[in-house]
Order: C-alpha cells, then structure tokens, then sequence
C-alpha cells in the first residue's frame, strides 16, 4: 500500500438497491455521516458511485442490499474493481424502521452502520459457476412445473361442470390418462354448443398439460446432468436425489468457501439449536427458525427417506424414541446430523474468485 492511501480517510459505504436506482450514503470509519448520492442501476451509475466514494476517501468496503437481486449487477462490478464487498440484511419492519422511519437514505445508512458493527458480514454469492448455471436451470423447471400444476387444477375444475356421462367416464382415471383422453377429444361442431365448448376447453389445457411435461422433463435431464457434474458425491449420498441435491448446492452458492464450517451451513438452512432457556428451566434448546427455508425443506425430505428405508437412521430412530423423544424432535436432529454429512460433501468453490479477504458467512 503507497502513502497517500494509508493517509486517506477510510470509507465504509452503505448501499440501498432498487431495480432502477441504487441510493449510498458514506461513513467514516468513526461513524460519522460524509454523505449520500443516488445513482441509476447501470454501469454508468456504478462507475459514478465508486468514484464517488473514492473521492471521499479510501473505500474499505461497501455494504449491500440484495446481492443476489437489485444489487447482483452492482456487485459484480465492485468485485472486478477489486473492492471489497459484503452483504447486509435489511432492517426488521417491526424494529429498527418502526423506530426510525423508512427511506432510501435511512436504509443505505443502516447498511453502512451494519458494517461498522461488523455483527452481520455476509459474503455475497459469486453466481459464476456451476451452482448459478443450476439455479437458473432450476428456475425454469419450477416456472413450467407450475404451469403444470395451474393446467391440472384448472382442468379438474372445468370438469366439475361436464355432463354426468363424461364425469362418470373420467373422474376415476388417474392424473395422466386423464389428461391423454382428454387431449384426444374431438372438437368438431359449433363453439356455440355448451358441450362442445366443453371438449374444446379440455381438449386445449390436457394439451398444454402433455407440452408443458416434455419441457418439464427435459429441464429435469439438464438439472440431473449439471448436478451430477457438480457434486457427484453429494447426489449419491443415500436419500439426496438431483432436486434435493440441487437446492442444497444453491443455498451454498457457487463460492462454497464462504461458509467458513459447519455449524454455519446448518444456521443458513436453518437447523442450528438456539438456547431457549429461561427461569428455573435451563439446558433447553429450539430449533432456528430462520435461514434458507427451501434448504430446511429439502433437508427434511432428505431425513423422511432415510427414516423409512436407511437402516442406520432407522434405528438412530428407535433409540431416541426409547429416549422418551418425540419424532418431532428426532427429525431435528436427524437434519442436523445431516447438514454435517451435506457439508463435507459439497464441491469446491467454483467460477472466479471473489475479492481476497472478503468476510465469510458465519
């Protein structure tokens, strides 16, 4: 480091992200307010604001909202610039912006203020790798899955008005053969015809109902391809398939290091025992009710597996019933003990590295 950079003031900048505009505000490094500025979400802007703040001083680290949204792009450009970065969360709506209102300004300078505390240094997900390739495959399995689904119901409802002939045809068909007799009726006639308006509707969502399952199936062929490459280990763990693997890998992220152990995967999906103690009761604990809760899930399903036909689990399970615990309180720790496994399991950091000395999820 040169001498006119250790004698610049050190800056810790606060940023508040929007989709089309970003709002910072500067600290000191004493806390003191050296000021805000509002910049358009675009590279331009982000030029603007790290300039901005170089001209206040040494930039030390910014504090953003939305890493993985608003404040992806944002980010992305301070990690190519080499400045460092972290992740803040933002303020509870019923504490801090009950008590100090809510504004641009007020939650960037929050933001500031989080880092200075130093009480919640996130490292940001890098989204370069693998993992985010997963994420959006993901992403558009769930949107088709759900179209999917809304085709199903609307069908089954429309259903409901059909003659009793046709009801009593079909309703005892399972889902699929279902959606094949319909996508099969024919529509011939007048529009005008209650009944063959009828066919025409349910012609025309079983179609789209047998579109949407080869798009389904062939998001699910990349996803198990993509996760297989990724984390071999991880999909052949017993009771892991491709979908559970794949939402354990996206709450990791693609920079796997910033989990610095263990016990702070299981805090970000949400497994982490928490003491509850209070009084003359004491040595109690719960279960964290935060973190990931599509991680936490796909734990659970995980345990349920395992549960049924892991013979090591089955019996972890009759024991700890012995023990006098409920099976609520058995699958806790079931998804605890299985967070270990999970974590030893998952790959290496992967796409380009994130800024060295960046703060890790703890």
């Amino acid at each position: 480091m040169d001498m006119d950079s250790m004698a610049r003031p050190s800056v810790v900048v606060g940023v508040d992200t929007h989709r089309d505009e970003h709002v910072a505000v500067a600290l000191s490094e004493l806390g003191v307010r050296l000021g805000d500025l509002s910049v358009p979400a675009n590279l331009d802007g982000y030029a603007t604001l790290l300039n901005w703040a170089r001209g206040l001083g040494e930039p030390r680290v910014f504090g953003i909202e939305g890493c993985g949204s608003y404040g992806s792009g944002l980010y992305r450009f301070l990690r190519r610039h080499g400045v460092l970065t972290t992740e803040v969360s933002r303020p509870a709506r019923k504490g801090e912006r009950r008590l100090l209102g809510k504004s641009d300004v007020i939650d960037a300078e929050h933001a500031a203020k989080e880092v200075l505390s130093g009480r919640r240094f996130t490292a940001p997900k890098t989204a370069n790798g693998s993992i985010e390739s997963i994420r959006l495959v993901r992403t558009a399995r769930k949107a088709a899955v759900k179209v999917q689904v809304t085709a199903m119901i609307t069908l089954k409802a429309t259903l409901v008005n059909a003659c009793d002939e046709m009801r009593g045809a079909l309703e005892p068909l399972s889902n699929y053969k279902l959606i094949v007799a319909r996508a099969e009726l024919d529509v011939d006639g007048d529009l005008a015809d209650p009944n063959v308006a009828m066919n025409y509707t349910l012609r025309s969502l079983a179609t789209r109902w047998l579109e949407i399952h080869e798009e389904v199936k062939i998001h699910s062929k990349h996803l198990k391809r993509l996760i297989e490459q990724t984390a071999p280990q991880l999909v052949a763990a017993f009771g892991i398939g491709p979908d559970i693997a794949g939402e354990l890998l996206v709450a990791a992220g693609d920079n796997t290091d910033r989990i610095r152990s263990e016990s702070a995967f299981a805090r970000l999906c949400g497994v982490a025992p928490i003491p509850a103690s209070s009084g003359k009761t004491s040595g109690r604990y719960r279960i964290n009710r935060g973190g990931n809760r599509q991680a936490n899930s796909a734990l659970y399903r995980a345990v349920i597996v395992r549960m049924r036909w892991h013979e090591p689990t089955m019996s972890y399970v009759k024991k700890r019933t012995a023990d006098g615990l409920s099976k609520r309180d058995i699958i806790r720790c079931l998804k605890r003990y299985l967070v270990r496994e999970v974590y030893r399991l998952l790959p290496p950091p992967t796409g380009q590295a994130a800024v060295a000395g960046a703060p890790m999820a703890t």
